[in-house]
């Protein structure tokens, strides 16, 4: 809103009413506003929750050792993560760029059935929303997603042409008009461009419908993934919310290079008009998460519950798959992956003991951040632990600290693929 009130007053003259069209002035407003929203909004909603003793039930002391320390903590705090992204985005974005309406879109979308998951655990059944609708919900924004960025006119890219102008140097073109493309970005190659197109050239005529066919169904299984691996990563006092800034950071990072004709033209890679406005919407969500993070970090005043968890997947997955690199998340996201590799090796390895009538288990406890807080001898002596390690107990802070510098340094490597071919 404020982006076209000062556009329209530029035309007048008035002093400083271009600093509006920046992206670097825009998207530093946006970061220090949504901070802001976040703490400020954040001290009146955990009073509000507070006063009303809405607060998540007491955790299974069997898992987590500090869950005494943790009774009485209100949660759906992901409800101010999600005020303090909207609010700067609709003040300071560009409201018909198709990118920020995805994003929000996004936002609303998984924050709403986030929301209905916690709603269902305090005041109905502490199971919560039954899985399958989790999983539909998702799989829907994934086809949404994909359809838009399959049908929009206006989500599309330029794409960039390598010219050899002798032995020692390369310059990069692009095509003076933009396209609808399948293209994808492939890490640690040179010429790292693929079109799912290409996949299906076999079908001949038919090739350019079954890449788009088949980028649609990979949206909808990298938001279901990675939305759901962050649900799995939040489960300590700081860990999702701060895990979820430091991607937010590299994405940003991203987005804004692939926004930029001329940084996209230094680093060889394709340019795609209008993603500026993710920069943006990533500034915010990272100080809205920064934010939280004041009353979020151990000893924890508010959860994010389901209502942030959600989002914050979603939201990571919808603009790496917007900026072509959702090849990258694997490693962007290597913790929400280790959180849900270990999560399904532990339920099988399970199951097979079962089968057996032995009691099998990878590790300790899952998902991957459970393991290091178990005390010694508070499992069961019957079962048998692959993977016996660590021997004692983590405190819950160096247990988000580390997690944290781990996501650092992926986060760092996939910005260097950039350059590392």
């Amino acid at each position: 809103m404020l982006y076209y009130l000062f556009r329209y007053l530029e035309q007048f003259g008035i002093s400083g009413a271009g600093m509006w069209q920046y992206i670097s002035f825009r998207g530093l407003m946006t970061l220090v506003l949504s901070l802001l929203i976040s703490m400020w909004f954040g001290q009146y909603f955990i009073k509000w929750m507070r006063k009303r003793n809405i607060s998540e039930a007491q955790r299974d002391e069997s898992i987590d050792p500090y869950g005494v320390e943790k009774r009485g903590v209100p949660t759906m705090g992901g409800l101010i993560i999600i005020v303090s992204i909207v609010v700067p985005c609709l003040l300071l974005g560009r409201l018909r760029n198709i990118y920020m309406l995805l994003m929000l879109a996004t936002t609303v979308w998984l924050g709403f059935i986030g929301f209905m998951d916690d709603y269902i655990k305090l005041k109905i059944n502490k199971d919560g929303l039954r899985p399958i609708y989790k999983l539909a919900s998702q799989a829907l924004l994934g086809l949404t997603v994909g359809l838009t960025l399959w049908l929009s006119p206006d989500a599309v890219i330029r794409e960039n042409v390598t010219i050899s102008r002798n032995e020692t140097t390369e310059t990069v073109v692009y095509k003076s008009e933009p396209v609808k493309s399948t293209i994808t970005t492939i890490p640690f190659v040179k010429d790292n461009n693929l079109s799912y197109s290409n996949l299906f050239s076999f079908l001949g005529k038919y090739r350019t419908a079954a890449g788009w066919i088949f980028f649609v169904f990979m949206v909808t299984f990298v938001v279901m993934a990675v939305s759901n691996g962050s649900n799995l990563n939040d489960g300590m006092d700081g860990m999702c919310a701060g895990n979820s800034a430091i991607m937010g950071i590299a994405l940003a990072i991203l987005a804004y290079v692939s926004s930029h004709i001329n940084l996209a033209g230094y680093l060889n890679i394709m340019f795609i008009p209008g993603s500026e406005e993710l920069v943006i919407f990533l500034l915010a969500f990272v100080g809205a998460l920064i934010g939280f993070l004041w009353y979020n970090a151990y000893p924890a005043q508010i959860f994010m519950g389901d209502t942030g968890s959600l989002a914050i997947g979603g939201i990571i997955a919808v603009t790496a798959i917007i900026i072509h690199k959702e090849l990258l998340i694997p490693v962007i996201c290597f913790v929400f992956l280790m959180e849900s590799i270990s999560v399904l090796l532990q339920t099988n390895v399970a199951k097979m003991g079962n089968k057996r009538g032995k009691k099998w288990r990878v590790f300790k406890r899952a998902p991957i951040h459970d393991t290091f807080r178990i005390k010694p001898g508070q499992l069961s002596p019957d079962l048998k632990i692959l993977l016996n390690w660590p021997n004692g107990c983590w405190l819950e802070s160096k247990i988000t600290t580390r997690f944290w510098i781990i996501t650092i340094l992926m986060a760092s490597l996939a910005i260097v693929t950039l350059k590392i071919r």
